[in-house]
């Protein structure tokens, strides 16, 4: 009998590593509201949406350890929308798709389908990349610091953690024969955290916008009032991002992000430009309640016509935790158009008539 025991236990605990070596995971985020709007194209609309503070999704990660501090990683991440079914872009993955080696000491290379550098290090420190979605993003997300779209092609590096340092870089390849740079996306990025403070900033370069991403194009349907013709028409899209947070209490979090966003040769061969100041506040009286504020103010300028478009934007929400998996939130938001810009237009929705356009939502979200 021991001898058998003495047989059997190497075996069991050589099955027990392999299988602790690797693992899968499903997991996925449902997120449905109903939205009231006063102004959209002059008429009031009463809607339900999908995946707003967090886009409905479902995915699959996995991880096999390979030895000596490597392992390789994959993610499989599909966004869709609940109340038509529709996937989201009509892409069977439309969010991540990745594979790639992650090592311990010198960092993770993945190829795919992924997040850019400003997603990865601005956006943490803007108030939609933590509470309230894209309704709370910068103008129709001229700056990708909503994670409008990922990065399609793409070969991306993140280093480790370096005494709080942490950097990493994104090349799409265009892909057309002769024309190297042709649809190609470049962007590079870094952050730092130290005790209560951290920051971060991220450069995205898009040549060809209008065909290499899935952007806030013009489509039958939706009308980008604010940037849609100069995506269309720019040679390249440009952004560059600084952002920075400060835990003042434990309960307390104050956010702060500006942003550069250039339409290179947009306008009549001119570039347009808009620039983007946020400051938002995160605060949890209680373990199960949070409450988000911010105030974005964008000013533009079209160098074709000197015209110079600004935009006031408050958002305001508060979330109550059910449990740890599942959550349901109220949100605000105003818009007042103001400058050259005789439209307002928030984030998901057409053009109001006028310069003001307001949102209202209640909606709930559940994880697993």
């Amino acid at each position: 009998m021991l001898k058998k025991l003495a047989a059997i236990i190497p075996i069991m605990a050589t099955a027990s590593l392999a299988h602790a070596q690797s693992s899968v995971t499903l997991y996925g985020i449902v997120e449905d509201g109903v939205d009231m709007v006063n102004n959209v194209q002059g008429n009031r609309l009463v809607q339900l949406a999908s995946g707003v503070t967090a886009g409905s999704r479902w995915g699959v990660s996995g991880t096999e350890v390979l030895g000596g501090g490597l392992s390789t990683i994959f993610r499989l991440e599909s966004g869709f929308n609940i109340n038509s079914g529709n996937l989201g872009s009509g892409l069977a993955f439309s969010r991540n798709a990745y594979v790639g080696l992650q090592s311990v000491q010198a960092g993770t290379v993945t190829l795919g389908r992924q997040w850019d550098s400003v997603v990865d290090f601005v956006e943490p420190y803007t108030l939609n990349g933590n509470v309230g979605g894209y309704y709370f993003a910068h103008p129709n997300d001229m700056d990708n610091t909503d994670n409008g779209f990922p990065i399609a092609n793409a070969i991306k590096y993140r280093s480790p953690t370096f005494a709080g340092f942490t950097f990493g870089g994104l090349y799409s390849l265009g892909g057309i024969t002769g024309q190297f740079s042709n649809n190609a996306t470049f962007s590079a990025g870094a952050t730092y955290a130290a005790g209560p403070i951290s920051a971060g900033v991220g450069y995205l370069r898009i040549n060809d916008p209008g065909v290499s991403t899935q952007g806030y194009q013009n489509y039958p349907g939706f009308t980008n009032a604010i940037y849609g013709d100069f995506l269309a028409a720019a040679r390249a899209q440009k952004v560059l991002g600084v952002g920075a947070s400060y835990q003042v209490l434990a309960s307390l979090r104050v956010l702060a992000d500006f942003t550069n966003t250039i339409f290179q040769q947009g306008s009549a061969g001119h570039d347009a430009t808009f620039q983007n100041y946020e400051l938002s506040t995160l605060f949890n009286p209680t373990p199960a309640v949070t409450i988000g504020a911010g105030y974005t103010y964008t000013t533009g300028r079209d160098h074709a016509t000197s015209a110079q478009p600004k935009y006031n934007q408050f958002n305001l929400t508060a979330e109550y935790s059910l449990s740890k998996r599942t959550s349901v939130y109220v949100l605000g938001v105003f818009q007042k158009a103001a400058g050259d810009a005789q439209v307002a237009q928030i984030a998901g929705f057409n053009p109001s008539s006028n310069q003001k356009q307001a949102v209202g939502r209640v909606g709930i979200r559940s994880t697993f």
